[in-house]
Order: structure tokens, then C-alpha cells, then sequence
């Protein structure tokens, strides 16, 4: 994970396409402290890698990191849903509780997300055109972060586990 100090309370949002390691730099914090859309899908619509992400898993997820914010508890955000929409609703509920917003970019080569995507059970594959999608918007974020409201932005290494580029 990363070697930087990060605000406490704060929320850090997790971003990169499938099989990039974003799970796995959310492990390093306690596990009620991470917020997956993927966990909210499956919930609502009971497909975790539906890419067209339903509403209702957004909608969700805002309203439990607006709960946990207000509490002025640090919250981490696993999203592949690289739409500036969804950002921006993220950034409006930590400014709305005084809360920083840490945006951490996972750098992983698309050839080794691809290649992770591949090893999934075939029911959370993601097709080959999505994970590629998803590489390029998550790259094409990178340059506005901090002008969208992140007052950190950093890059994360996802590759073998726990090792930094």
C-alpha cells in the first residue's frame, strides 16, 4: 500500500479498471471502512460486474459514505465506474462534512488487468472491450483530479502485490 500519510478522517476513492488491485490497496484498511460498488450491485441487482451500473448501487453507496462521512469516519471507495458524475457526487458529501478526498489511481498494466480479468470465475468476468474502457477513462481522469476537488492524488503500482511502480 502506500507509503504516504493520508488525512484522518478522509475519504480515499480507488480508482482504475477491473483487475487492477484495487481490492487488494483497500485491504489495508478495516474492512467496514470499504465501500464496493461491485458489493452494491451484486446487493441490489445481484450481478457484481454489471459494468451499466444500476442507479440504485450508486444511490446506495452515496447514502452509506454520506452516513459514514457525517460521523467523521475515513472511507474508502472501490469504484471501476470511472464517470466524473459519480466523482463528483463522492466529492460534494466529503465537502458537505468537512472531510478530505483522497483519490488513489491504480497504474496497473491493462495487459495484467486483462489478465486477471481472464482468471475470474467466468460470472465476474468483465468482457476484454470493458476492461480496456474502463484503463482508458481511469487514465483520462488522472490530469483533472485534483482540479475536481481531491486535495491528494496518487498513483498505485496494483502489480504483484504490495509493490509500488
Amino acid at each position: 500500500m502506500s507509503e504516504t500519510t493520508f488525512p484522518s478522517p478522509a475519504l480515499v476513492v480507488l480508482l482504475g479498471p477491473a483487475g487492477s488491485g484495487k481490492s487488494t490497496a483497500a485491504a489495508a484498511w478495516p474492512c467496514e471502512s470499504v465501500l464496493e460498488l461491485d458489493t452494491f450491485r451484486a446487493l441490489l441487482d445481484g450481478d457484481p460486474p454489471d459494468a451499466d451500473c444500476p442507479d440504485e448501487a450508486v444511490h446506495a453507496l452515496a447514502a452509506v459514505a454520506e452516513r459514514r462521512l457525517a460521523r467523521r469516519l475515513t472511507t474508502v471507495v472501490d469504484i471501476d465506474h470511472t464517470e466524473v458524475a459519480l466523482r463528483a457526487k463522492l466529492l460534494c458529501i466529503a465537502e458537505r462534512h468537512g472531510v478530505p478526498a483522497v483519490a488513489l489511481v491504480m497504474t496497473t498494466p491493462l495487459r495484467l488487468c486483462l489478465e486477471r480479468n481472464a482468471l475470474r470465475p467466468a460470472h465476474l468476468q468483465l468482457p476484454e472491450d470493458t476492461v480496456r474502457e474502463q484503463y482508458g477513462q481511469a487514465l483520462d481522469a488522472v490530469p483533472g483530479l485534483c482540479a475536481e476537488g481531491f486535495v491528494h492524488v496518487e498513483a498505485l503500482y496494483g502489480g504483484a502485490a504490495g509493490h509500488r511502480r
